[in-house]
């Protein structure tokens, strides 16, 4: 009998050992991980991140100034965005040169046009704004161009330095109606053939000039000017409710009694 409770002794002790020695390691090892040690750190971790952050904004900006510097001729303004983004502004004329700089220049090294589109701003004398983004694998860096244009003057194509930009200009002419000179190929490429008007223009209508449709009769697609079944509804800020006249004498009494300050009735 002794030698049996002995021998659960020793079992219950083996098994609760292990759990004494992971509690006392834990104990040992809770004041280092303290709210206040947790906070120092997140808080050391933050402002190493914002200096960087400011060392490489920095950076860019300088970068900036020095690419104006060196292309005063085209580069009208080098700004960065509130997103900490350089902008550089150039003339017309300076696409070539910039965009080529910018892509063969030791220094910068942008070899990629990630997106090329265009922004209407109606009612300025030059309503189109043509922006190009280009993205450095190199540095891991971007950098945004803005040029500018009007309805009838033609800008010159980036195509000679970025072939992809074969189809933004492609769009770009198919949505805005900006023509860009030298293009090798420059047609409509979302639109249908015959297609009028520039879609993304402000001053284009939202309805459009035609409409599409398949006849049963001619068994093909055909286009027709567009006919409008249902007129423009009228938007008067009133819940539309309010506008099925056998109920209107009722709401009239209940606006009326709450104007006075007194409770509606109920029904």
């Amino acid at each position: 009998m002794a030698s049996t409770k002995i021998r659960s002794l020793l079992k219950l002790g083996a098994i609760a050992g292990p759990r004494v020695l992971l509690r006392n390691q834990y104990k040992c090892s809770k004041p280092f991980c303290t709210p206040a040690f947790l906070s120092q750190h997140s808080r050391k971790l933050s402002t190493d991140v914002a200096v960087k952050e400011d060392a490489a904004v920095a950076q860019l900006s300088e970068f900036g100034q020095y690419v104006a510097s060196i292309l005063p001729k085209y580069i009208q303004q080098a700004q960065m965005t509130q997103t900490n983004e350089l902008e550089l502004l150039i003339a017309p004329e300076g696409i070539i040169p910039v965009l080529t700089f910018l892509k063969d220049h030791t220094n910068a090294q942008y070899k990629s046009l990630a997106d090329q589109t265009a922004v209407d701003k109606l009612g300025k004398p030059y309503r189109f704004e043509i922006v190009y983004n280009l993205l450095s694998l190199r540095y891991n860096s971007r950098i945004r161009v803005k040029t500018y244009t009007d309805e009838l003057t033609a800008i010159d194509s980036a195509d000679p330095v970025f072939k992809i930009s074969n189809w933004y200009e492609r769009e770009i002419w198919d949505m805005y109606g900006v023509f860009f000179a030298d293009h090798p190929d420059l047609r409509r490429i979302l639109t249908d053939y015959g297609f009028e008007g520039h879609p993304f223009r402000k001053d284009f209508p939202l309805t459009g000039y035609v409409e599409v449709r398949y006849d049963d009769e001619l068994k093909r697609v055909v286009c027709e000017p567009i006919e409008m079944a249902q007129e423009f509804r009228r938007f008067d800020f009133q819940t539309p409710w309010e506008n099925f006249p056998e109920h209107r004498p009722e709401i009239e009494a209940v606006q009326q009694q709450l104007l006075k300050g007194d409770k509606p009735e109920k029904s």
